[in-house]
């Protein structure tokens, strides 16, 4: 069924098992992809997987979206056989750190993990090019700002000294003249993208695809 990392099971403050059935689903569905051609994969918490139209918007990839909503960097390292090695992926593209900061995590604990995931992903897949989604501005956790720029300042600098990989910054396009998230973006709970947040998005992350 699962290829877990079961001996991690103990770093994880909270309970990955609590993703099992979701896991499961992502996990039963196959892609009959053309394997000559690179395979992009996303995954991370709710604002990948809720953008199901991925594929809509890069037509010309063939493209995995392996998103589970709510879950941490520690849940993604936990599945990162399922979800990520299992695909042997060309790039992959990360968004999580959004939910660790909601749920006090500090800073150094999330680079732990950051760095337990990348170090097990270039173990396992041959040349993959791994792009970290910098943390978004949200209408809902605006008075977090302070702790994710810190967490993306982090991230940034870690991308900064590895060639393999990048940091995607989706943090400025989404503010206003003044500073302020793009009310614009979100949908009523003011944290999950709408349509036009997901076009920004697109336009931003499009430019790490080619």
């Amino acid at each position: 069924m699962l290829l877990i990392l079961s001996d991690q099971t103990n770093l994880f403050a909270q309970d990955p098992l609590r993703f099992e059935a979701e896991i499961d689903h992502l996990d039963s569905i196959d892609y009959d992809f053309d394997q000559s051609k690179s395979i992009i994969l996303f995954t991370g918490s709710s604002s990948i997987r809720k953008w199901d139209s991925l594929s809509v918007y890069f037509p010309e990839h063939q493209i995995i979206n392996n998103g589970f909503g709510g879950s941490q960097m520690s849940d993604l390292l936990y599945y990162a056989d399922v979800l990520i090695i299992k695909h042997a992926p060309d790039k992959v593209f990360i968004y999580e750190g959004d939910n660790d900061i909601a749920d006090d995590k500090n800073i150094d604990e999330i680079m732990v993990t950051t760095k337990k995931l990348v170090k097990r992903l270039k173990k396992e897949i041959s040349g993959v090019e791994i792009i970290f989604i910098s943390a978004k501005p949200s209408l809902a956790r605006w008075e977090l700002k302070n702790e994710y720029l810190e967490l993306n300042s982090a991230i940034k600098d870690y991308c900064s000294s590895k060639s393999y990989l990048t940091y995607a910054n989706v943090w400025d396009i989404m503010l206003d003249t003044y500073g302020s998230p793009k009310a614009d973006l979100f949908v009523k709970d003011g944290l999950h993208l709408n349509e036009k947040g997901y076009d920004l998005w697109a336009k931003e992350l499009g430019k790490y695809l080619n």
